[in-house]
């Protein structure tokens, strides 16, 4: 290629940079010439929770409906602190809120998923799947596993689930939450002063001894052939407890 060819086509890919760049001020000068008619909420309930509905994502949005977005022209509305309020929210995970080509306002809205919820004397609350704290909500009640322990264990808290030693619980809680059998047969998890893990069954009059968190994929296997070859046989009323805290060893009594 000549060099006249290469100064020829530098010139072109500048003028179709400006071109580009003159168009997109363009578009957004008119879009904050625009009013904002009318709000659109989309909340997304993958998980079937619902902490949070539309008219709490207005009240949001709206400082309590002091300032309606309705009416108001685009270049008066922050986009950035709308999201902002809302993701305060703890029971919202993440948020976008953007301009639509005609102008009005679009939300979308993602909830945090609980897999928990920690009972104790002075603490009801859930965790969510990252070991977050959450408040209770009188909107709505997550159907997760109930979590007591022993007062010798220190607070089920936000740190407590940051740490080496509570991340292992939360992957066990993570890894029941991801499993639809456990899910549904536990129906409450105890933490003793030691840390070893118990579960009460749905079906069933035992008791699960899981021991520590450790390897939850092994215990549960162990469990499940617990489950499939010797419950079938004996009976579910049969025995009083069940043991996989040890390796190669299911203890039933």
């Amino acid at each position: 290629m000549g060099l006249n060819s290469k100064i020829k086509s530098l010139i072109f890919a500048g003028c179709s940079i400006i071109t580009i760049g003159s168009l997109a001020g363009f578009a957004s000068s008119r879009q904050n010439e625009k009013t904002c008619e009318k709000v659109s909420i989309n909340i997304d309930n993958e998980y079937n929770n619902y902490f949070i509905g539309d008219k709490e994502i207005v009240d949001l949005l709206t400082r309590d409906g002091e300032r309606k977005l309705e009416g108001i022209p685009n270049k008066n509305i922050d986009l950035k602190n709308l999201e902002k309020r809302i993701e305060a929210n703890k029971f919202v995970e993440d948020a976008e809120v953007y301009r639509g080509l005609d102008g009005n306002i679009k939300v979308q809205v993602k909830q945090n998923r609980p897999i928990a919820r920690i009972i104790q004397a002075n603490q009801d609350v859930y965790v969510d799947v990252e070991g977050h704290i959450l408040p209770l909500s009188e909107r709505y009640t997550a159907r997760v596993i109930p979590i007591t322990k022993s007062a010798l264990l220190k607070p089920l808290n936000q740190e407590f689930f940051q740490d080496s030693t509570g991340q292992a619980y939360l992957s066990l809680l993570q890894f029941i939450e991801n499993d639809e059998f456990w899910k549904a047969q536990l129906a409450q998890m105890h933490i003793d002063g030691k840390g070893k893990v118990s579960f009460l069954p749905q079906v069933g009059d035992h008791t699960i001894e899981f021991g520590k968190p450790a390897n939850p994929e092994q215990k549960f296997k162990k469990l499940m052939i617990f489950y499939k070859e010797v419950l079938p046989v004996m009976g579910w009323d049969k025995y009083k407890r069940v043991n996989v805290e040890f390796e190669d060893q299911i203890i039933c009594e």
